[in-house]
């Protein structure tokens, strides 16, 4: 415990040391601070969203007399609610809309039509504790072990230091701990307090702090092994603050790049256009034809399908779902193309342990790709559920009225159903 005590002295003395872990630990806070913020504007929208479906649910009531125009009318919020550690890696939250409310009408427009940001202008990601852990943390130990030899080589303490019996239990590995430790110290205890307002549960937020762990012992041993070589200072701070620049920020950068342009996938906004559009030619399609396809489908519908000669909601609602089957094809390719990308990306991180770690964080918070893709899974199913519920009163001409409403099938976060 003395040689422990004797090396936090030592770095207690150093100014340059303590300024750059006391600027860690504002940096770990306010990504901390930034990350509770954000989930909480996030639930906070959630809220009011859910908080003014009644009203809106009372207002169609009022003169709602028939399944088509509670269909066409009734929107019906869907929303992905913040995990318990999202605010410690913010992931695609940022980009990826966290709700959305929906009508039985065609889907793919209503979910593609969302993606107005651009994906580009994100690429650093939001201000987190992740972007902290992978981006700043390993700057300071880079700052702190670079010359851990050299230092005391070029003050001419170096074999002095050596001679002493033991000398690396009894300097450099308690030295290493302290200064490793002292970093690990200002990036666990705000999130410590994060996760405790978040209420995270302990297993999670330790497998969270393990990936914290994982990545300072990382750069420690990157560090470590660069220190070692038996150059200057000057050339170890440079030849870590290279590596650091190639494996955080050039290397997953030509991954992501090389990932893009190997594996293609349709534009998110011009699907929702040809889904549209292709809505939109429903209206000038033979009516029959139109209906034996839908059919084709529901057969169970048949009975029901007569038209009369003007317009009825069974067909309007024939012809948006046939707009959907129209860009299936173009919506898997979509989504495979998505997930094909962020299992290349996984892959990388093995070689690439900065972009590893990241997406572990992220993966952990459930505010990666695949939590997004899921989201995406959940609102088809509940789709399905709401459309085939108006179908079978459009269908059967059952009246429908705002008794009704109150069975239309509710969104579960959860499940979709």
């Amino acid at each position: 415990m003395s040689d422990l005590k004797r090396e936090a002295w030592l770095l207690g003395r150093s100014r340059a040391a303590l300024a750059a872990l006391l600027l860690l630990f504002l940096c770990a806070g306010a990504g901390v601070a930034l990350g509770l913020a954000t989930v909480s504007r996030d639930r906070a929208a959630i809220d009011r969203m859910l908080a003014g479906q009644p009203a809106e649910e009372s207002a169609l009531a009022a003169f709602v007399d028939d399944a088509g125009y509670g269909a066409y009318y009734g929107f019906q919020p869907t929303w992905n609610p913040p995990s318990d550690l999202a605010f410690a890696a913010l992931g695609n939250r940022d980009i990826a809309p966290t709700m959305l409310r929906i009508r039985a009408l065609a889907l793919e427009g209503q979910i593609y039509e969302n993606e107005a940001a651009n994906p580009e202008l994100a690429l650093p990601g939001r201000f987190d504790l992740a972007f902290v852990v992978v981006y700043l943390a390993p700057l300071v130990l880079i700052a702190l072990l670079h010359d851990l030899w050299s230092g005391e080589r070029e003050a001419g303490r170096l074999y002095a230091l050596q001679a002493t019996p033991a000398a690396r239990r009894h300097i450099w590995g308690p030295r290493i701990v302290v200064r490793a430790g002292g970093v690990l110290a200002v990036l666990l205890v705000p999130f410590a307090v994060g996760a405790a307002i978040t209420g995270t549960s302990p297993l999670r937020a330790l497998a969270f702090a393990g990936i914290i762990v994982l990545a300072c012992l990382f750069w420690t041993a990157v560090a470590l092994l660069v220190a070692r070589r038996g150059n200057s200072s000057a050339v170890n701070a440079a030849s870590l603050a290279a590596l650091w620049f190639a494996l955080t920020l050039v290397a997953p950068a030509a991954a992501g790049l090389a990932i893009n342009a190997g594996v293609t996938v349709p534009d998110g906004a011009a699907l929702a256009r040809e889904n549209r559009e292709d809505v939109h030619a429903g209206w000038d399609r033979p009516r029959d034809a139109t209906m034996q396809r839908f059919l084709a489908l529901y057969p169970q519908h048949a009975p029901g399908s007569a038209l009369p000669p003007t317009f009825h909601w069974k067909w309007y609602f024939a012809f948006q779902h046939l707009g959907d089957l129209h860009v299936a094809s173009a919506s898997k390719a979509y989504r495979d193309g998505i997930a094909r990308r962020a299992d290349l990306a996984r892959a990388a991180g093995w070689l690439l342990p900065p972009a590893g770690l990241s997406q572990a964080m992220a993966r952990l918070a459930r505010t990666d790709v695949a939590a997004q893709l899921a989201y995406q899974q959940r609102i088809r199913a509940y789709h399905t559920r709401l459309r085939e519920f108006y179908y079978d009163y459009l269908f059967s001409e059952k009246p429908f009225g705002p008794a009704d409403l109150a069975t239309v099938p509710r969104f579960d976060p959860a499940g979709g159903m």
